[in-house]
């Protein structure tokens, strides 16, 4: 107790605020704690679960090592028991239920195996000696990508004989083969012992677009039916506005994958494709066959054409000219094809000039140039020609010369043998004769000589190309060709209603 004789008002006061405030620093009250986090504390000082792999023999490691025996032992104690469960047995099954049970077991089924109801093999049944066979198999098959028709039937079980029945029977029809992916209907009969093979009854399949054929037995004959079917060899017309892609635009459309290919190729002859921009028109032309059944087949590409918002129309067509079929623009003007190919598959040994002949043994003109090549490597004509000589030729040995037209000239020598005529009319990597050393030669070697009207050149100094070019009648066929392909509707046509529709109807009786 304070007593004001001791402190003034003032005085007193502010002793007595200091004296609680001092009190307060050096007594903190206590707050009573919850017995979760006494005991917390109390095992976080007490480290009742050490690691038993450090300071082992320690006091600590040996009160871990009593926490763990402990909890293994109260894990064991509270483990459950594996007594028995009572239960109420199951009914004991009588000899009709135990026979019925049985026949669902991997023990042959006995009679009754379609009805639902099923019986055991008892004594009263006795074994089959032999299993009896189905009379027919019905089966299909399928003709694979590089299979052919006797195989196929070879491995769906039709015997060596009767396939080669079946080929002699249509073997006319099927001159190109069957096409991949065709189906095979095939019934085999009830063969005569088990040592020989079931018969083929029936065989069916589509032997081309338009035929079908169907082979059939009767009595124990072969006998072939064909069925002809319609088809519509209308060409296919496919016309475009080109977007982001050309492609995908003409895909869009309806063409073909196969025609689209076709077709970007023979563009990319004439234009850069990069070229090609949004808004240009392209036009399609494919050759198209479509069978009454459904069935189409898409053949070659005939007519390509591009009409460009900017820079020059392109109208591409497909003729054969001198038995080589090739692109023509619409003018006649047929494809431009490239410089001279080499003449064999191997490297240049000696140049065109003056040379010491290694065998004459004194300098001379060497109007050609040689080619180092294996012996009998094939010779191939660097560009289309006809052969003016074919034959033995002095020093040359065994010679050949071709005339390419214009005043242009080759001449191919040292052969081991000719492989073309005098007179024949040659292509552009036709094979005319094989490395040899024939002539004046000291080895296996191609003397290669090109001429320009009557007199030797340079062959490396040369390079020139080949346009077929029409005129006369068959330029005039050709453009009628192109209008014709260019007055085509847009789009597939229903030929056979056309057709129905115009045929004339017998007025019955």
């Amino acid at each position: 107790m304070f007593h004001d004789s001791q402190f003034g008002p003032q005085q007193g006061g502010a002793s007595v605020s200091l004296w609680l405030a001092d009190s307060l620093q050096q007594a903190p009250a206590a707050s009573p704690q919850d017995w979760r986090t006494r005991l917390r504390e109390w095992a976080d000082e007490l480290d009742l679960v050490p690691d038993l792999g450090q300071r082992i023999g320690s006091l600590t490691w040996f009160r871990g090592l009593a926490t763990c025996f402990g909890l293994c032992a109260t894990a064991l104690y509270l483990s459950p028991a594996f007594e028995a469960i009572p239960g109420v047995p199951g009914p004991v099954l009588s000899s009709a239920h135990y026979d019925e049970v049985r026949s669902q077991m991997i023990t042959p089924l006995a009679l009754g195996a379609d009805s639902g109801r099923h019986m055991g093999p008892t004594d009263a049944v006795q074994p089959l000696r032999e299993t009896p066979e189905r009379p027919q198999i019905e089966l299909s098959a399928q003709v694979g990508s590089s299979d052919t028709l006797p195989r196929a039937l070879s491995r769906a079980g039709v015997s060596s004989g009767d396939v080669a029945t079946v080929m002699a029977m249509v073997g006319g029809d099927i001159d190109a083969g069957v096409k991949p992916g065709t189906r095979l209907d095939i019934i085999l009969g009830r063969r005569a012992s088990r040592d020989r093979p079931r018969p083929l009854d029936r065989l069916a399949f589509r032997a081309r677009l338009d035929l079908d054929m169907e082979v059939t037995r009767a009595g124990g004959v072969l006998s072939v039916r064909r069925i002809p079917i319609r088809v519509d060899n209308t060409p296919l017309r496919i016309q475009g506005v080109v977007g982001d892609s050309i492609y995908r635009s003409a895909r869009a459309a309806g063409a073909p994958p196969k025609a689209v290919q076709a077709f970007l190729r023979v563009i990319a002859g004439q234009v850069d494709l990069g070229g090609i921009g949004a808004g240009d028109r392209y036009d399609i032309v494919t050759e198209y066959r479509r069978a009454e059944t459904g069935d189409v087949e898409v053949g070659e590409l005939l007519y390509a054409g591009l009409k460009r918002a900017r820079g020059k129309s392109i109208d591409m067509l497909k003729w054969t000219k001198d038995g080589r079929t090739e692109w023509f623009e619409a003018s006649g003007v047929g494809e431009r094809r490239g410089v001279l190919s080499a003449p064999v598959s191997g490297r240049m040994s000696s140049g065109f000039g003056m040379r010491r002949h290694p065998i004459l043994g004194y300098t001379r003109m060497h109007a050609g140039i040689d080619f180092a090549a294996r012996y009998g490597s094939p010779i191939y004509a660097v560009t289309d020609g006809v052969i003016s000589y074919a034959g033995r030729h002095g020093g040359h040995g065994n010679y050949v010369r071709i005339e390419h037209g214009g005043g242009l000239a080759t001449g191919y020598a040292h052969m081991s043998r000719i492989a073309a005529a005098s007179g024949q009319r040659v292509r552009r990597g036709q094979v005319i004769g094989y490395v040899g050393s024939t002539g004046l030669s000291t080895g296996p070697h191609l003397h290669y000589e090109l001429y320009r009207r009557g007199q030797v050149v340079n062959p490396l100094s040369v390079k020139f190309t080949t346009v077929a070019q029409l005129a006369g009648g068959e330029l005039v066929a050709f453009r009628a060709r192109l209008a014709q392909y260019q007055g085509l509707r847009v789009g597939l046509h229903d030929n056979f209603a056309q057709k129905a529709a115009t045929t004339p109807v017998a007025a019955g009786k």
